[in-house]
This record gives structure tokens, C-alpha cells and sequence, in this order.
């Protein structure tokens, strides 16, 4: 791949994010603007920096059927309290619960890229706990930070499950509670697993 194709390729999944992020945006200030912005009864939460990973994890440990996740750096191991070893610890615990989990994460074909180590290491912890682990095409950069729950929510935006993403980064998320959004998410996961093989 020459750079660029790989440059393009760049640019576009940035302007994606990009719209995917302002259509958030627009759904949650229409969803305020309505009233319907309470976390309890809404359709669409914005979630930004730090309120991302305790609406995660409460969504895991409400999972009852499934859990899909697509994500580019998952980076767990570096010390049980970290918050990407939290969202495996309760990851770990809907497994025990019965919940099935698959986790889609980047790889390239340079195997001394950090992003490659960090995602290995990452793919072998949640292997152990019994998670259904996949890595992407080396030909394709899956840029996505996509959850999938039980058929009906979803989170998508620019967090990361990396410590920086989570505690220090200005990140923007949404968490949409919508079956048609979460059939047409869980797919685009299932065709990326399948492109992998």
C-alpha cells in the first residue's frame, strides 16, 4: 500500500467520526431540546472524557444476552486498577453471568507495531477470561470504538480503551438506545469478523 492510498484512507475514516459525531450531537441537542435528555428515560446520551466509562461498564453489567465490541487500542494489563483492566474485569464478570462476548480488535502485519503488541497482549487477557477474541484484516485499519449490547445499545465515538482515552483525553461519545441502530451496528462487527478469516 503506497501513502497515499493509506493518507486517503486516513482522511476518510476521520470525516466518518466526524459526521458520526456531529449526527450524535444533533440527535442529543434535538433529544434536550424536547426534554428527553434524562439518562433514565433518553434515547441518545453525549458522553464526554470521564462519564464514558462508568456509562460502559454499567452497560456490561446490564447485558443479559451479548456484548459486541470493535475496537482499535484496548490496551489492558498494565495494572489491575487501570480502567481498560476494569472493562475487562467486567467484562469477565458477564461472562460468568452467562452473557457471550466478542471483541474485534486492530492488527496490522508489522509485528513489532506498538498498537500490534498492545492489542496482542490485550486479545491473549481476554482470551483467558473467555472472551471470544478476533483481530481484523492486516490489510484494513479497523479505526472503530463500537459497543454493541444485547441487540439494543450502542456506543460509538472516539474513546479508546486506553487509560489516556478514558481518564485524561477530550473524547466524545453517544450511547443510543435504538434496536434498528444496534442490528445495523452488530452487522457491520459480524462482516468485519468475517472479512478477518
Amino acid at each position: 500500500m503506497n501513502r497515499i492510498s493509506f493518507g486517503k484512507k486516513i482522511i476518510a475514516v476521520l470525516f466518518a467520526g466526524i459526521v458520526l459525531i456531529a449526527t450524535a450531537v444533533f440527535c442529543a441537542a434535538a433529544s434536550k431540546k424536547s426534554g428527553q435528555n434524562s439518562p433514565a428515560g433518553s434515547q441518545a446520551v453525549i458522553l464526554t472524557n470521564e462519564d464514558y466509562l462508568p456509562a460502559l461498564l454499567r452497560t456490561i453489567d446490564e447485558a443479559q444476552n451479548e456484548i459486541f465490541i470493535s475496537i482499535f487500542s484496548f490496551k489492558a494489563g498494565e495494572h489491575k486498577n487501570s480502567y481498560p483492566d476494569r472493562i475487562l474485569d467486567h467484562l469477565a464478570k458477564a461472562l460468568k453471568r452467562g452473557v457471550k462476548v466478542y471483541v474485534i480488535l486492530e492488527t496490522t502485519d508489522r509485528k513489532s507495531d506498538e498498537l500490534n503488541i498492545q492489542n496482542k497482549q490485550t486479545g491473549k487477557l481476554l482470551e483467558e477470561k473467555g472472551v471470544n477474541v478476533y483481530f481484523d484484516s492486516p490489510r484494513q485499519t479497523t479505526h472503530t470504538k463500537l459497543v454493541v449490547i444485547d441487540q439494543r445499545l450502542v456506543l460509538l465515538g472516539s474513546h479508546n480503551f486506553t487509560q489516556s482515552a478514558l481518564k485524561y483525553n477530550n473524547e466524545i461519545s453517544i450511547l443510543l438506545d435504538s434496536p434498528e441502530m444496534a442490528q445495523n451496528a452488530r452487522n457491520y462487527i459480524l462482516r468485519i469478523i468475517k472479512e478477518a478469516k
